[in-house]
């Protein structure tokens, strides 16, 4: 299962089967390395950023399309003019709170669309800033082994000054918690970002040039994270050389 392992493609249970042999077995460590490593070269390849229009296409529907109303059941008047009146006044306090509604859910839906361009927006921003860092003609790659079985993966590129980190395997962060990554600056250590606590699997664009850190480091801090390092390092990973 190690090349499942390092496509991140076991139900839990396996993973932490996985880890526990990775644990006493030097030759699947090892190959677990070297799949992880083929992984992001693959990836590499084939990177491919959504089209323009594709994104636009998209943003217009979520701004534009409705969500359906929910179903209503017919109301039969009542009989006799004091009780057509009282029905009518009661048909135009609901017609007018029902308008008032609509305009509460127009609203809503238009707050909900905006959100999400901008959420769109920011996620496609990062993605594209992954994408350039691994496909820059000068990526260089380097895999390591972290704790608890799982592995970790650096790309670098020293035209773009920038480095990505992803891992397989990770497991997520103890609750209110989260991973926050360092550059190793000469052993000072300076925060490059926060991972997103449900997708510790993708690749992360760290925060801030490079410049001369030697390497990158994970720590758990509290969820929103730390000026410094508050605990040890569950990951440290060096920079591939060039």
């Amino acid at each position: 299962m190690t090349g499942a392992y390092a496509l991140d493609a076991l139900d839990p249970e396996e993973q932490e089967a996985v880890r526990r042999h990775l644990a006493e077995c030097p030759s699947c460590a090892q190959e677990v390395l070297e799949f992880s490593e083929t992984v992001v070269r693959l990836g590499l390849a084939v990177a491919v950023t959504p089209t323009a229009t594709l994104r636009t296409g998209v943003m217009e529907r979520i701004a534009t399309v409705r969500q359906e109303p929910p179903a209503t059941r017919a109301v039969r008047a009542p009989r006799g003019r004091r009780g057509l009146r009282r029905w009518s006044h009661w048909a135009l306090a609901a017609c007018l709170a029902g308008a008032v509604g609509l305009g509460g859910v127009a609203a809503w839906q238009h707050g909900l669309a905006e959100d999400a361009r901008q959420e769109t927006s920011r996620a496609r921003q990062a993605n594209d800033a992954v994408a350039e860092v691994l496909a820059a003609p000068d990526a260089r790659v380097s895999t390591s082994r972290l704790e608890g079985g799982a592995v970790g993966t650096v790309v670098v590129s020293a035209s773009l000054d920038r480095a990505v980190f992803a891992a397989s395997g990770m497991a997520p962060p103890p609750a209110g918690k989260v991973y926050q990554l360092w550059y190793d600056d000469e052993g000072t250590m300076r925060s490059a970002g926060l991972m997103d606590p449900g997708a510790t699997a993708e690749a992360t664009l760290l925060d801030g040039p490079v410049d001369r850190a030697s390497g990158v480091g994970v720590t758990v801090e509290p969820a929103g994270g730390s000026p410094s390092p508050t605990s040890a390092p569950v990951a440290v990973l060096a920079f591939p050389r060039a």
